[in-house]
């Protein structure tokens, strides 16, 4: 629910890669967002092989907060060649799964995608050559694509871009530079300068830098736990956004938009 003091709060967190770890970590974390959050905002590799069995573990896991959640799949998510049977159990289990859609809860829209790699800049790569570079880049333009397409359904208050992959350099920078190209791409930004947003969440780049701006100034948040946890280890590793809450919240209270899938 909004919180006294008139505002949203928002847990932003990703690369849970639940399969990996002890259970009990995540458990902590949970109750830790339980205790302080509104709406929780995963950006990605929630599973660590992406078997629906490691999805399903993170649905009863998550089941105790009975909080909005929102997420997209990340590259882990993706691993086994599972990624829709993943997405099912995890939509089953009341999680609101993006993949170039559009979510609104409490007057707060999200837009998410999982975005792809394909580097920064002057770097980044074209589609020149041969047939297998063109259909990597090609994946990147259609992440984009994707990404437009969410933002342009977006009517709410605020507006909140999420995905997996980075779509700034700032973001991945403390990773060793001969990974930056598949860390994320320039692409993923292009739409961010067409669309108002109040901000941007991704994860993947777990040793990459907590913040940075795009070109336009909007804020991007690296919010991978394993970043979070080396960068502030007295906290939690999961990113608190506190946003005011909206003057006319939908009475829906959550609303799936047009193209997007219900859980």
């Amino acid at each position: 629910m909004t919180t006294p003091t008139g505002t949203i709060r928002i847990a932003a967190l990703a690369d849970t890669h639940l399969g990996r770890g002890p259970i009990a970590s995540v458990q902590a974390l949970f109750a830790a967002i339980a205790d302080q959050a509104d709406i929780i905002c995963i950006c990605g590799d929630l599973t660590d092989t992406g078997l629906p069995e490691e999805a399903r573990a993170f649905v009863r896991e998550l089941s105790n907060l009975k909080l909005p959640t929102v997420a997209v799949l990340g590259n882990h998510d993706h691993e086994s060649g599972r990624p829709d049977d993943v997405k099912a159990v995890l939509s089953d289990g009341g999680i609101h799964v993006l993949d170039g859609d559009a979510w609104e809860v409490r007057g707060v829209g999200f837009a998410g995608i999982k975005g792809f790699a394909g580097g920064f800049g002057r770097r980044t790569l074209g589609p020149w050559g041969e047939r297998a570079i063109k259909d990597f880049v090609q994946e990147a333009i259609n992440e984009a694509l994707k990404l437009e397409t969410a933002l342009a359904r977006l009517k709410a208050e605020h507006r909140i871009a999420m995905m997996h992959y980075a779509p700034i350099a700032a973001t991945v920078e403390g990773e060793p530079l001969e990974i930056y190209p598949f860390l994320g791409s320039s692409r993923l930004e292009e739409p961010l300068g067409r669309f108002p947003v109040d901000l941007v969440l991704h994860g993947h780049a777990h040793h990459g830098a907590p913040e940075g701006r795009t070109a336009a100034g909007v804020p991007v948040y690296n919010v991978s736990m394993s970043l979070l946890t080396s960068t502030y280890p007295d906290r939690p590793p999961f990113r608190l956004i506190e946003l005011p809450a909206p003057e006319r919240p939908s009475a829906m209270g959550e609303v799936p938009l047009s193209g997007s899938s219900p859980s």
